[in-house]
């Protein structure tokens, strides 16, 4: 589980970084709010893919504090998106909760989350030790 998770915020760093820099470079003046948030989220897919993929106590805490600075992002862009839309004429990777990405950016950060919990080291040694 823990690769896969790794292998998905990896596409998504690429893919949102990518997307992004083509945007700013590109078209920057057309929305340069919604391009620049396309552009941290992509920076935060990074920072979370390089965290999660090192597991040690560090890396941990940047883990968890990508994954939840990521589930706010989704979160606060995705509901002004709806409230106030004129704010992003165009969309971001957090945009409607991630619906122009099959809403995978609404659910990575929860399987980010539940995945750190779950691989806690302390968790991991009291489960081996229960059997």
């Amino acid at each position: 589980m823990g690769r896969v998770l790794i292998l998905v915020y990896g596409i998504f760093a690429v893919a949102a970084s990518a997307r992004a820099s083509v945007q700013l470079l590109r078209d920057a003046g057309e929305a340069p709010v919604a391009y620049s948030l396309s552009a941290l989220a992509g920076a935060i897919y990074i920072v979370a893919t390089i965290a999660l993929a090192h597991n040690g106590r560090r890396m941990r805490r940047v883990a968890w504090v990508a994954v939840v600075v990521e589930l706010l992002g989704v979160l606060i862009v995705g509901t002004l998106s709806f409230v106030a839309p004129e704010l992003f004429p165009h969309d971001t990777v957090w945009s409607r909760y991630g619906g122009g990405y099959g809403f995978v950016p609404a659910v990575l950060p929860v399987l980010g989350i539940g995945w750190l919990w779950y691989s806690s080291p302390a968790r991991v040694v009291a489960r081996a030790e229960r059997g």
